[in-house]
């Protein structure tokens, strides 16, 4: 892939990138860092990702394994130094959870907006699904995340994720029926 390859993916695949970047960290400012770090990886790794391919998949799978090292880093800290430095370590880089944006973007036609009681119902049951998705372990929220937001194919997430199709079908199963039962309450309210 040459530069001129990259900068079409940025135009391309940019949105998405950021938004499952948005996802994975819970944070705009480390969404932001995050993404940067991607297309700065992506840059130097260019001649090894193929521009013929998924090079959204490829993206994803830079910006799911720098996630992984930042985890695996704050993890370390954490047993070294305890929790005082990670908490230390959070307030530095931003990485807090924070609430996303709401479930309308306003691209719709005003008449095609639904009132207000159905407007606040389903910003609440958005939200409900977010809270339920970002509650999950990290194992089964990256391939919910890849294959429900990023639309990728189960051979897409096990290579970006590099473990076997059969591993994503199960984590995916499972992370279902957790969040099935996570939701059942708060959907059968509304």
């Amino acid at each position: 892939m040459h530069m001129n390859d990259l900068e079409n993916c940025i135009e391309l695949y940019g949105r998405d990138i950021y938004s499952f970047c948005c996802c994975l960290t819970r944070s705009r400012e480390a969404a932001d860092e995050l993404y940067q770090d991607t297309f700065l990886t992506a840059a130097e790794i260019a001649g090894r990702l193929d521009a013929d391919g998924n090079p959204k998949s490829a993206l994803l799978s830079v910006a799911v394994n720098l996630w992984r090292n930042r985890c695996r880093k704050l993890s370390l800290r954490q047993r070294i130094t305890g929790p005082v430095a990670s908490l230390e370590f959070l307030q530095e880089t931003g990485e807090f959870p924070s609430a996303g944006p709401g479930p309308f973007s306003g691209s719709e036609p005003f008449s095609a907006w639904p009132g207000p009681l159905d407007a606040v119902i389903a910003r609440e049951e958005t939200q409900a699904i977010r809270r339920a998705v970002a509650g999950l372990p990290e194992r089964y929220r990256l391939p919910v995340l890849l294959f429900y937001m990023e639309d990728m194919r189960i051979p897409e997430i096990a290579a970006a994720l590099n473990i076997p199709q059969g591993t994503v079908k199960s984590r995916l199963h499972k992370a279902k029926k957790r969040l099935a039962q996570d939701l059942k309450e708060v959907l059968d309210e509304t």
